[in-house]
C-alpha cells in the first residue's frame, strides 16, 4: 500500500497535462478575411486561403500538432473512426483549439455522422466565428441533414466573407439576391 502512494507522488498524473493557448491570429485572420473580400481572381483567393489554413492548422503545442497532424493524416486515408478518436484525443487535450473542432467535424462529416460534425462545426465557430472552412463545413452538414434553408443562411454567409469559396456554386440563388 506504501508503495502505491509513493508512485502517487512521484509520477504525474496523466490529467495534469494542460493544453497551453494557441497563438493570437486573430488580427491576420481578420486581415486576411477582409482581403478574401476584395481578392481580384481564384488565383488570388488561392494564395491567401492557403495562408488561412496554415494560421488554423498551427496547433497550440508539439503534442497538440501532433494529434492534428496524426488525425488529419488518418482522414485522408479515410479512416474516420481512428481520425475522429486521433481527434477525441485532441479536443479533450486542447478544448478551446477550434481547429480540433472543425476537423473532427470534417471526419464525422465524411463519415456521414451530419448530427456529430454540427455540434463540433457549432462549437469551432462558437471559439472562431469567422473560421469560413467551419462555416462552409455547417452549410455542408446543414444541407446532409436536409436543413437546407439554413444551409443556403450559413453558405451565404461563408461565401460573403469569400466569395471565391468554391461552395458558392451550392447557392441557389447569386448574392446580392433575397433567397
Amino acid at each position: 500500500m506504501k508503495w502505491i502512494l509513493t508512485l502517487c507522488l512521484i509520477a504525474p498524473p496523466a490529467f495534469a497535462e494542460t493544453c497551453p493557448p494557441a497563438a493570437d491570429h486573430s488580427v491576420r485572420l481578420d486581415e486576411i478575411v477582409a482581403d478574401l473580400g476584395r481578392a481580384r481572381g481564384q488565383g488570388d483567393a488561392r494564395v491567401l486561403t492557403e495562408e488561412l489554413w496554415q494560421l488554423w492548422t498551427d496547433a497550440p503545442d508539439d503534442r497538440a500538432q501532433q494529434l492534428l497532424d496524426d488525425g488529419m493524416s488518418q482522414r485522408s486515408r479515410f479512416d474516420f473512426l481512428g481520425a475522429r478518436d486521433t481527434l477525441d484525443q485532441l479536443v479533450e487535450y486542447c478544448p478551446d483549439y477550434a481547429e480540433g473542432y472543425n476537423q473532427r467535424a470534417f471526419a464525422s462529416y465524411l463519415g456521414q455522422d451530419f448530427a456529430a460534425a454540427l455540434v463540433d462545426l457549432d462549437r469551432a465557430l462558437e471559439i472562431m466565428p469567422n473560421h469560413i472552412a467551419a462555416l462552409s463545413g455547417k452549410g455542408l452538414t446543414l444541407m446532409g441533414l436536409g436543413r437546407h434553408d439554413e444551409a443556403q443562411i450559413v453558405l451565404r454567409e461563408a461565401v460573403e466573407m469569400n466569395p471565391w469559396l468554391q461552395e458558392r456554386s451550392l447557392l441557389v440563388q447569386p448574392l446580392g439576391t433575397d433567397i
